[in-house]
């Protein structure tokens, strides 16, 4: 005959079965992982990998310079070396200066020509008319001799006037922006002629490569130089620099 257990008797308790012991953080044990986020713990914020290999740079820091030649967001500025951040001429600007020194070299052809006009008019009056002797006497033939002598001194005139002409025309483009960098009429404007790379004047090969492309192009009835002058608006880099500017390494820039 069986009886059941006493509960009272503490043998007869069921015995709970133990807990392993739980490891401690530390050398050999993985840390516990956090909390999963959600309501009641903040959001971690993830740390940008650092630059490196397939990583892109970070943003250069405060008085960071670009490099020479690049354009500053394309508003009209350009970064070039030894003279920081400046302004592209615009054509309008281009424009007047060049008018300006079309009005400046043809005062200058204009008193020339006055001067040869002046010194033509004289030879001609000077010389005398022949009809006025006999054929074949002596002071026949001196007259036509003195008309001989006139008329090879007014070609030698007008020989000398486009000489001049031409190697003023030279000097003043060439000279002044290969030495100056600036014509009077980019003084006027505010203008100025430098290399691209260096922020320099062009010095004397940059300074004739600029003027000599527009004068060759003037050979085909002056409509090559023509374009060329108009070429900065087939500049889509921005720039605005002209066939004889990109030949030549030159910007046109404002001071």
């Amino acid at each position: 005959m069986s009886y059941p257990p006493d509960p009272n008797n503490p043998y007869n308790q069921p015995q709970q079965p133990q807990q392993p012991p739980q490891p401690q953080p530390g050398y050999g044990y993985p840390q516990q992982a956090p909390p999963a986020a959600g309501y009641g713990y903040p959001q971690q914020q993830q740390q940008p990998p650092a630059a490196g290999y397939g990583y892109p740079q970070q943003q250069q820091a405060y008085g960071y310079q670009p490099m020479p030649g690049t354009i500053q967001a394309n508003n009209g500025y350009i970064n070039i070396a030894q003279l920081g951040t400046v302004k592209i001429a615009s054509m309008g600007q281009r424009f007047v200066a060049r008018l300006i020194d079309f009005l400046a070299v043809g005062a200058v052809i204009a008193l020339v020509m006055a001067l040869g006009l002046a010194g033509s008019l004289g030879i001609v009056k000077d010389t005398e008319d022949c009809s006025t002797y006999s054929y074949g006497t002596v002071s026949y033939n001196d007259c036509i001799q003195q008309q001989n002598d006139a008329a090879a001194g007014l070609v030698g005139t007008m020989l000398i006037m486009i000489v001049v002409l031409s190697l003023f025309n030279l000097l003043y483009e060439w000279l002044m922006v290969s030495f100056v960098g600036a014509t009077l009429g980019k003084m006027a404007m505010g203008l100025r002629v430098v290399k691209e790379n260096t922020g320099r004047t062009p010095g004397l090969g940059g300074g004739f490569i600029r003027f000599i492309i527009p004068v060759v192009g003037g050979f085909l009835c002056y409509i090559g130089a023509v374009l060329v002058y108009l070429s900065p608006f087939f500049d889509n880099s921005g720039k605005l620099q002209g066939w004889h500017d990109r030949a030549a390494g030159t910007l046109v820039i404002k001071k």
